[in-house]
């Protein structure tokens, strides 16, 4: 059984940087596909980033404003998936969620959330202006 739990949130000044932290302490023989999304204030969650078990990430086209400052590096030893976000903007403010879809072979990742059927209890991460 899958089990997320996200750390790693707080609170940064614009410009700042932020590492979250997603472990499976669940059944962790295997790897699959992980996600990132987030979900600001009064808007609809949407999704960041999501890694396959090669380590191949995708940015959604919707967050394409975090390539170059966003990375989700995967450690498939410590069953860890990361979300490195440099360079925080005070819109990127939400609550952050680490989801996993364990079917499937893992080395094609979809985007859509409900391909997600596992989650944590997310991080909120606060960027001041």
């Amino acid at each position: 059984q899958v089990q997320l739990v996200e750390s790693g949130g707080g609170s940064v000044q614009t410009g700042g940087s932020l590492r979250l932290s997603c472990v499976d302490i669940g059944d962790s023989s295997r790897t699959y596909c992980m996600a990132w999304f987030r979900q600001a204030p009064g808007k609809k969650r949407e999704g960041v980033a999501n890694i396959n078990n090669y380590g191949q990430a995708k940015y959604y086209d919707y967050a394409r404003a975090v390539m170059g400052r966003f990375t989700i590096p995967r450690d498939s030893a410590k069953s860890t998936v990361y979300l490195q976000m440099n360079t925080l903007q005070p819109e990127e403010t939400a609550m952050y969620r680490c989801e996993a879809d364990p079917t499937g072979s893992g080395t094609v990742c979809g985007e859509g959330e409900s391909l997600y059927q596992f989650w944590g209890q997310g991080t909120q991460v606060y960027v001041s202006s």
